[in-house]
């Protein structure tokens, strides 16, 4: 734009001195016209000579000056005077560059694999004479970042099987992104922003069996539940079998300790009735339980024989153990009755041993009743009840 303002004066500048040449040379018509001609010639030269040599740099570009093709220094943005035919600018961006990078390459197993990498990268600014001195230009430069990014990807996308790579698309994005970073180097005078692993496309066969692969993956995972969730049916159907044979067992378990219990109780009745002695001992369990108020807690349980039946009884004693709150519960209850018949009294061990039988016999008579009453036989002397053995 300068440049173009500059322009504009000096032809304006032009314009007058020539109008002012002339009509100075129509008042003095002696004068030669040599002066006329050699103003002319100094208006046209800097007409090209001083406009060209200011140099504009814009914002987010950065130049390098060139004194008789070497370079001498870097300019940044702004505007600069530098004698036209000696110096020349070279322009390079210094803003993020912005490379969409496209390559193919080939897994470990032999499958092939079209790559889409997007790369970022700005210039170093402060080394812009190197970079234009060893590269030329920053396309030059641009093309040997290519080159490494193509490279690096290549290498660490070959080391790793296809089915892997499909697996792990972002381990391998990540992976990339680290090697590129490793492999463009301080050598290129560039600050690496980003690096992404965009895009990896198979081939169309290979995409055909990873898609079965996966259906079929599936459809075992499918199964495997389904086998499991049946599994577990199975397994709740026979906890649910167990559980209720378990409660049948402890159902029958209870009804015979209950028939054995009562069954006890009546042979002892009758034992008594017919003359036996009985021996009656009551086993009570006495539970002590020691509580303190800094946490401590204790319980204790024993068993005491007695000849007589006591009461149950619960006490209760609270005492002070040096600052300390002992609160002791003393519980004593009745849990079991032992009775013991002396079979060597009465009838005798003998006739002990046939009323057990035949009360026993009469149970099992009672267990298979079916409600007719036994055969009642008269007699002058008795009267005879006749009960079936089967």
């Amino acid at each position: 734009m300068i440049r173009i303002i500059l322009i504009v004066v000096f032809l304006f500048a032009i314009i007058i001195t020539i109008s002012l040449l002339v009509v100075s040379s129509k008042k003095n018509k002696r004068n030669k016209p040599l002066p006329f001609v050699v103003a002319l010639l100094l208006l046209v030269a800097c007409l090209f000579i001083i406009p060209g040599s200011f140099h504009q740099v814009d914002t987010g570009t950065v130049a390098v000056v060139r004194h008789l093709g070497k370079i001498t220094k870097m300019r940044q943005p702004g505007t600069y005077f530098d004698f036209y035919f000696t110096n020349s600018y070279e322009t390079y961006d210094a803003k993020v560059q912005q490379d969409k990078i496209t390559t193919s390459a080939y897994s470990k197993d032999g499958q092939t694999m079209d790559l889409e990498v997007f790369l970022q990268y700005q210039v170093q600014v402060d080394n812009i004479v190197k970079i234009a001195t060893e590269y030329g230009s920053l396309d030059a430069l641009q093309a040997r970042i290519e080159t490494v990014t193509i490279e690096k990807t290549k290498s660490v996308m070959s080391s790793a099987e296809a089915m892997t790579i499909v697996q792990n698309r972002s381990k391998f994005s990540n992976d990339v992104s680290t090697a590129v970073r490793e492999g463009i180097s301080d050598d290129y005078y560039v600050y690496v922003k980003d690096v992404v692993l965009t895009n990896i496309d198979f081939t169309t066969e290979f995409e055909k069996s990873v898609e079965d692969k996966v259906i079929a993956e599936q459809e075992k995972q499918a199964s495997i539940t389904r086998a499991e969730a049946e599994l577990e049916v199975a397994k709740l159907e026979a906890q649910k079998k167990i559980a209720e044979a378990e409660g049948n067992a402890e159902a029958q378990k209870i009804l015979a300790e209950g028939l054995a219990e009562a069954t006890s109780s009546k042979i002892i009745e009758v034992a008594r009735t017919v003359g036996y002695d009985i021996e009656t001992t009551y086993v009570y369990t006495i539970t002590t339980e020691v509580s303190k108020s800094n946490g401590e807690y204790s319980i204790t349980k024993e068993e005491v024989e007695k000849n007589v039946l006591e009461a149950e009884t619960t006490n209760v004693v609270v005492a002070d153990d040096g600052g300390v709150t002992v609160t002791t519960k003393t519980t004593k209850s009745l849990s079991k009755t032992r009775n013991e018949i002396q079979v060597n009294t009465g009838p005798g061990s003998d006739k002990f041993k046939e009323l057990v039988e035949n009360y026993l016999q009469y149970l099992s008579y009672l267990d298979k009743w079916d409600g007719k009453l036994p055969e009642v036989v008269s007699g002058d002397d008795a009267i005879s009840i006749i009960v079936p053995n089967n």
